[in-house]
């Protein structure tokens, strides 16, 4: 088992942190860390949408990304994009036509390794994405304005150098991306709604791989794909467990920490499911 940066195990992430924040002028809004990598983000509508950008038949998803520093670039613009087709099958945009829902994302880090500097660094890491897409979850939790078919949790997986049965590691700081051959940020749905396997003792809804970007500088391999899609998927049931923890702070604004280390088993917790499927 490969020795990682602070003595975690190679299927162990950093410890999760959320933040619900009480910004002025926005319906819900977030911070969601991965130890020091973290992201803010906030969600405001539905709202009065522009006769340019309005649409019939469902409400407009605008998404804003911006930099830990300097304007917005083609990075961030792009990354933008990526957010939109995570979270548009994600929102039942159809029960609020000719409206406006806005998704504003800010880098929080990003002075060591210059990820999440815009285009005056080196763009956006895998873990960068992930905080920014499970902040962005967890501002649309906290606002409850915007209907949910289900929540978006996401981690990254990183591949390292030199290893020949393509030794992966779950959630790779900055310090770890010299180390890499490759990474990638996996978004996953988890709703109540989707079919459950045959075990049904678990309290975490099933949840189906809604986009990644992996990519390896080795050439393409199914079988490391899938083995990167298990690793991450656990993980990110680690963050759904972590996000449904955090809803008792609401009210209070706390930051929440979670200490999971390995795979959750089931426990009586605060807050309903239903609660969670907004």
């Amino acid at each position: 088992m490969v020795a990682r940066r602070g003595g975690r195990r190679a299927d162990e992430r950093r410890e999760i942190s959320v933040t619900y924040e009480g910004l002025d002028r926005v319906d819900g809004s977030a911070r969601f860390g991965f130890g020091e990598t973290k992201s803010l983000a906030s969600v405001s509508g539905p709202i009065e949408v522009r006769p340019a950008q309005e649409n019939p038949s469902q409400a407009t998803l605008d998404i804003q990304i911006r930099p830990l520093a300097a304007l917005p670039g083609t990075d961030a613009k792009a990354l933008a994009t990526t957010l939109k087709s995570i979270f548009a099958p994600s929102l039942f945009l159809s029960h609020h036509p000719r409206t406006l829902i806005q998704i504003v994302g800010q880098a929080l880090c990003g002075t060591d390794s210059g990820s999440g500097l815009g285009s005056v660094g080196r763009g956006w890491n895998a873990s960068l994405t992930a905080s920014l897409v499970n902040a962005t979850a967890a501002a649309f939790i906290n606002g409850g304005s915007v209907p949910m078919r289900g929540v978006v949790c996401a981690i990254a997986v990183g591949r390292l150098k030199g290893e020949a049965d393509g030794e992966l590691i779950l959630d790779p700081e900055e310090g770890e991306l010299p180390q890499l051959a490759g990474n990638g940020c996996f978004a996953f749905l988890f709703s109540s709604s989707l079919s459950r396997s045959s075990d049904t003792s678990s309290d975490i809804p099933p949840c189906f791989l809604l986009w990644t970007n992996y990519t390896t500088d080795a050439p393409f391999d199914v079988a490391e794909l899938g083995r990167a899609k298990g690793l991450a998927e656990k993980g990110a049931r680690q963050v759904w467990v972590a996000l449904k923890q955090s809803l008792g702070s609401r009210t209070t604004s706390m930051t929440v920490k979670s200490e999971i280390k390995s795979e959750p088993q089931s426990q009586a917790m605060e807050v309903d499911d239903e609660k969670v499927e907004i």
